[in-house]
């Protein structure tokens, strides 16, 4: 009798531990925010022009208008096929940012702002092509942090391809065994943390750094690599004894003067 009663004390522990543990993990995805990722691709010439005042005049403006935000925007400086820029979307919501072009078509001053890009002609087109991708923050790093960093600035913007699902959680894995914060005592400045949940080149990761210069970010990563904690973490047989990134997309951008970031 006793011992039913223990195994019954025993279940009714765990399954109470199992839903706080649910409950939990649940309340943590809730809280992690979706961006939305967009590149626009540009030629030379008016495009360039035509998209900062885009972004500036019109879009921005009308994100803000819809509670969203901080947005950066930013022009690709070291990377292939430049000219190009990246608009940044944060959202709680991920029916929001599937849907921003058509709340946009509903607003009246974006509409008006936004007449000379949205209704270019077919024969002088604002861009070339935009790819879009949605992410969702890290539960380690559930929000977009501003970089401290007044004055200029640079960002980086890194994508690491995993050569399967396994390694890929384990790459998301290693960030959340003490990455972040190397990153944060080499001077690095962590932006954002994400995984791809819609987009190119899945499974994947995309997560943004900030610094001074380009002085500084060879400084941090220098800093980076030197860490014990780093090497630790680096040789640990769960994430070396096989590659678990086989691509790193590494890309230099500077904040257009309309960015938020």
């Amino acid at each position: 009798m006793q011992r039913r009663h223990f195994l019954a004390t025993s279940l009714a522990a765990s399954a109470a531990t199992l839903t706080d543990s649910l409950a939990a993990q649940t309340a943590a995805s809730s809280s992690r925010e979706l961006y939305q990722l967009r590149r626009y691709h540009l030629q030379s010439g008016p495009q360039i022009k035509l998209t900062q005042s885009y972004f500036a005049d019109a879009l921005i403006p009308a994100l803000t208008r819809m509670g969203l935000g901080p947005i950066g925007a930013f022009s690709l400086q070291y990377g292939p096929e430049t000219p190009a820029f990246y608009l940044l979307i944060p959202s709680q919501s991920a029916e929001l940012l599937a849907t921003l072009d058509l709340h946009l078509a509903e607003d009246v001053a974006f509409l008006k702002a936004a007449e000379p890009f949205w209704s270019a002609p077919a024969t002088a087109p604002p861009f070339e092509r935009i790819d879009t991708s949605l992410l969702q923050a890290f539960a380690g790093w559930p929000k977009l942090a501003i970089p401290a960093i007044k004055g200029k600035r640079i960002f980086q913007l890194r994508t690491y391809e995993s050569p399967s699902h396994a390694a890929h959680v384990r790459k998301i894995e290693m960030f959340h065994s003490g990455e972040f914060e190397i990153f944060q005592n080499a001077g690095c400045n962590p932006v954002f943390f994400s995984d791809t949940l819609i987009g190119p080149r899945m499974p994947s990761l995309t997560y943004m750094l900030s610094y001074s210069d380009l002085a500084a970010l060879d400084k941090g990563w220098q800093a980076f690599v030197s860490d014990p904690a780093w090497k630790k973490l680096s040789s640990s047989p769960r994430y070396n004894y096989e590659a678990i990134v086989s691509n790193i997309s590494n890309l230099i951008l500077s904040p257009l003067p309309s960015s938020q970031i």
